[in-house]
């Protein structure tokens, strides 16, 4: 799977903990293997993210990500539950 974060995504990557940044990678390699490892809760999102879809990083924090293609996704955004959708 080809991974391509935007400029976004890296910022707030950035600026999270370094716990959040630890389990980041943890996810991200399960996610490049199974995307939809039941770990993930790899799900559609609706309404203003309605093309977008979301993975589990911690219990708060969340990953935003578009599916280009068959292969390939585009990091959107990281952030918590309640700072994405609140």
């Amino acid at each position: 799977m080809i991974v391509i974060p935007t400029k976004n995504f890296e910022k707030k990557l950035s600026k999270s903990p370094s716990s959040v940044k630890i389990k980041f990678k943890e996810r991200i390699r399960i996610f490049m293997s199974e995307p939809h490892n039941i770990l993930l809760n790899n799900h559609k999102l609706h309404g203003k993210y309605n093309e977008y879809r979301s993975i589990n990083i911690t219990g708060n924090y969340r990953l935003i990500f578009e599916e280009i293609n068959t292969g390939t996704v585009r990091l959107i955004d990281i952030n918590t539950h309640p700072e994405l959708y609140g």
